[in-house]
C-alpha cells in the first residue's frame, strides 16, 4: 500500500473486503471474493506482499514477536518488518486481543488463501513453514516453563491461544521434506504441553496428537514421549494400555540416562496402582518418585503433587502418615503457585477428613478442590472432587443437591472421553454407593429430574453455588 491512493470502496481496496469479513468470513472463500482480495494484494508494494504471503502460515492469532520470528528474512529484514506490519494490518488483518496488552492479529480466510497460493508460487513456502515450526517449539517450551515457574494460568492461556498453530506444528505430515524429518519437533511440542492434556482437560486430544507424531517418528521414541503416552492412557481410563508403554518408557529412560524421567515413571506406576486400588504398591512407587524426581521437574507433576498422591494412597491404611505427607506437600518451597498440586492436596485433605468422620471440613476442602480443578479445566480431578462432595451431601441429608452434582459429572465425563472410559476401581464403589443411596432417598422420577437438572446447569455453576 505505502503511498498509493486507494479510493474508499474500490475493488482494489482490500479494506472494503476486510469490512465485509467482520460479519463472518466463509471458510471456503468464493471465487468472486478471492478476486477482490487478489486485487488488494496486487495493490501492495513488494514488502507488503512478502509479509502478506508469510503471514498465511499462521493458523490462529499472532503478535509482533511471532511475526519477527517467522516472517523476517534477507528480503524482509527484522528491523523493518514491524513497520511493514503496521501498513498491512489495516488492509489485510483483523485486530484481536493480544498477550500482555500488545496488539494481536488474525488473517481472515480469503486473505490466507491468496497469501498461501502466492507463497507457494514464489517457492518460499517450506522455508517459512520451518520457521513457523521452530517458533511453535519455542512457544511450547515457554508455556512449559511458565507452568513449572508458578504461572500456571498464564501457561494455560498461552497454550490455548496458540493451539491452532501448535496443532499444525504437531502434524509431521505437513513437513517440507518428509514426515519423519519434523517428527522430533512434533513430539517435543506434544510433550511440552503435557499440562494442557493432563491438568487442563484435553486428554483425548493430547493422546491423538502424540500418537500421530510418535507413529511417524523415525528412530527410538524418547522416554518422555512414552511416559506421556502412558499417562494419557491412564487418564483416559485404560491402565491396561498404559502398562506396555510404561515398560518401553523405562527402557528408553535407562538408555538415555534420564533419571528425572525414571522419577516420573515411578509416579505414574504409583498412579496406576492407585487407580486399580493397590494402595500399598502405590505408596511404595510414590516414595520412589520422591527420591528420584528432582526438585524442579521440567515436565510432569511437581513434588507437591507427588506428596498429595502419596497421602491419597495412605488415607485408608495409615491416616497419620497421610497427614504427614499432606504437611510435607503444604510446606514444599515452590517458585510459584502450583494450582494442580493444590487441587489434589485439597482433595486428599477432604478424603482424609471424611475418613476420620469430619464431613464439614471434608466438604469445605472438596469444594475447594473442585473449584481449582475447574479453574484449570481439569476433568478427572473435577469429577473426582464433585463425586466426593455429592457423597458428603448425601450423608448430610441433601440428596437432591448430590444428584445435581452427579448428573453434571456424568455429562462432563461423556463430553470429555469416549465410550472406552472407565472410572478408577479405587473410586467406583463410592459412586455406586452414592447412586444406591440416592435411589433410596428419592422417587425414581424425581431422581431422574434431579440428574437432568444438574446436567443442564453444569458443574461450573453448581461448584460456585456451593457454600
Amino acid at each position: 500500500m505505502g503511498d498509493r491512493e486507494r479510493p474508499a470502496g474500490s475493488e482494489r481496496d482490500p479494506g472494503a473486503i476486510r469490512a465485509r469479513l467482520r460479519e463472518g468470513p466463509a471458510p471456503w472463500p468464493p471465487p468472486e471474493q478471492l478476486a477482490v482480495v487478489d486485487a488488494g494484494y496486487a495493490a501492495c508494494d513488494r514488502a507488503e506482499q512478502l509479509l502478506w504471503e508469510r503471514l498465511s502460515v499462521f493458523e490462529g492469532t499472532f503478535g509482533p514477536e511471532a511475526v519477527r520470528e517467522v516472517c523476517a528474512s534477507g528480503a524482509l529484514p527484522a528491523s523493518e518488518i514491524l513497520g511493514v506490519l503496521d501498513r498491512l494490518a489495516p488492509l489485510a488483518l483483523l485486530p484481536v486481543e493480544g498477550a500482555g496488552g500488545e496488539p494481536g492479529y488474525w488473517m481472515p480466510h480469503p486473505m490466507r488463501a491468496v497469501g498461501a497460493r502466492r507463497l507457494t508460487e514464489r517457492g518460499d513456502r517450506w522455508a517459512v513453514v520451518l520457521h513457523h515450526r521452530r517458533w511453535c517449539v519455542k512457544v511450547a517450551r515457554r508455556a512449559a516453563d511458565w507452568w513449572h515457574g508458578g504461572r500456571q494460568e498464564d501457561a494455560r492461556a498461552l497454550a490455548l491461544r496458540e493451539l491452532p498453530d501448535l496443532t499444525a506444528a504437531m502434524d509431521p505430515t505437513t513437513a517440507p521434506l518428509s514426515p519423519s524429518a519434523e517428527a522430533d519437533s512434533a513430539v517435543e511440542i506434544a510433550v511440552s504441553l503435557w499440562f494442557l492434556w493432563i491438568a487442563c482437560g484435553r486428554v483425548v486430544e493430547g493422546l491423538t496428537r502424540l500418537r500421530h507424531a510418535m507413529a511417524l517418528h523415525p528412530g527410538p521414541l524418547p522416554a518422555r514421549a512414552l511416559w506421556l503416552a502412558a499417562f494419557l492412557e491412564l487418564e483416559a481410563g485404560r491402565p491396561e494400555d498404559a502398562d506396555p508403554l510404561l515398560v518401553q518408557a523405562w527402557a528408553a529412560a535407562v538408555r538415555e540416562g534420564d533419571d528425572r524421567c525414571l522419577g516420573l515413571l515411578a509416579h505414574l506406576r504409583g498412579s496406576t496402582a492407585l487407580f486399580q486400588g493397590r494402595t500399598e504398591a502405590a505408596a511404595a512407587e510414590f516414595r520412589e518418585a520422591l527420591n528420584t524426581i528432582g526438585d524442579y521437574p521440567e515436565v510432569g507433576p511437581s513434588r507437591e503433587a507427588v506428596w498429595a498422591a502419596l497421602a491419597l494412597a495412605l488415607i485408608r491404611t495409615d491416616p497419620e502418615a497421610a497427614q504427614e505427607a499432606l504437611d510435607r506437600a503444604a510446606g514444599w518451597n515452590w517458585t510459584g503457585r502450583d494450582l494442580m498440586a493444590e487441587a489434589w492436596t485439597s482433595y486428599a485433605r477432604a478424603e482424609l477428613h471424611s475418613w476420620e468422620g469430619d464431613p464439614v471440613r471434608a466438604e469445605r476442602h472438596a469444594v475447594r478442590a473442585l473449584r481449582t480443578h475447574l479453574r484449570l479445566g481439569g476433568v478427572v480431578g473435577a469429577t473426582c472432587a464433585a463425586e466426593l462432595v455429592a457423597r458428603l451431601r448425601i450423608l448430610a441429608g441433601r440428596p437432591k443437591e448430590a444428584a445435581h452434582l452427579l448428573g453434571a459429572v456424568d455429562l462432563l465425563r461423556r463430553s470429555a472421553f469416549d465410550d472406552s472410559y472407565r472410572a478408577a476401581p479405587f473410586c467406583a464403589p463410592a459412586r455406586r454407593h452414592s447412586d444406591s443411596a440416592l435411589r433410596e432417598a428419592l422417587p425414581a422420577r424425581e431422581l431422574t429430574r434431579a440428574y437432568e437438572e444438574g446436567a443442564r446447569r453444569g458443574l461450573e455453576a453448581l461448584a460456585h453455588e456451593s457454600p
